[in-house]
C-alpha cells in the first residue's frame, strides 16, 4: 500500500496537509524513491450529493415505489453502466457515484432529470428551485 499525501501549491511551492505524517513515512524508506505530483481530482460536491439523495433519489423512490437504495442502484445501472470486453466475453459493471467529479455528476443528474420527465412524467426541481 502506498500512502497519499495531499496538499496545495501556492506561488510554486508545495505545502502538505500533514508534514509530520509525510516525514514519518520518509523515515521508513531507504534508497531511491519516485515522487509523483498530480492535480487533485475535483470530486462531486457535498451539495450535489445532498441534492441527489434528498431530492432526486427521494422523489423517484416515491414515484416508482422502491427504497432509496434500490432507486439509487436503478439509476446507476441505467446511466452509469459500462461494458468491458475481455477475451470475447462481455462484462457489465456499474461504478460508484463517488468516483464522479463535479462535471460528471452534473451530467448524471441531467440525464436522470430528462429521463424522469420524459418517461415517468416526473419533474425533478433543479438544485436552485428547492431547499434541501
Amino acid at each position: 500500500m502506498i500512502p497519499l499525501f495531499q496538499g496545495i501549491v501556492e506561488n510554486g511551492k508545495l505545502r502538505l496537509s500533514s508534514m509530520d505524517k509525510f516525514n514519518s513515512y520518509l523515515n521508513t524508506l531507504k534508497g531511491g524513491v519516485v515522487v509523483t505530483v498530480k492535480k487533485e481530482k475535483s470530486q462531486r460536491s457535498l451539495e450535489q450529493n445532498k441534492y441527489y439523495w434528498g431530492v432526486v433519489v427521494k422523489l423517484l423512490s416515491e414515484e416508482i415505489g422502491s427504497s432509496l437504495d434500490e432507486t439509487h442502484e436503478i439509476l446507476k445501472y441505467k446511466f452509469l453502466k459500462r461494458t468491458l470486453t475481455v477475451a470475447d466475453e462481455f462484462y457489465d459493471f456499474v461504478p460508484s457515484t463517488t468516483t464522479l467529479n463535479m462535471k460528471e455528476m452534473e451530467e448524471y443528474l441531467n440525464q436522470i432529470r430528462e429521463w424522469a420527465s420524459v418517461y415517468l412524467n416526473c419533474l425533478i426541481p433543479l438544485p436552485n428551485e428547492v431547499e434541501i
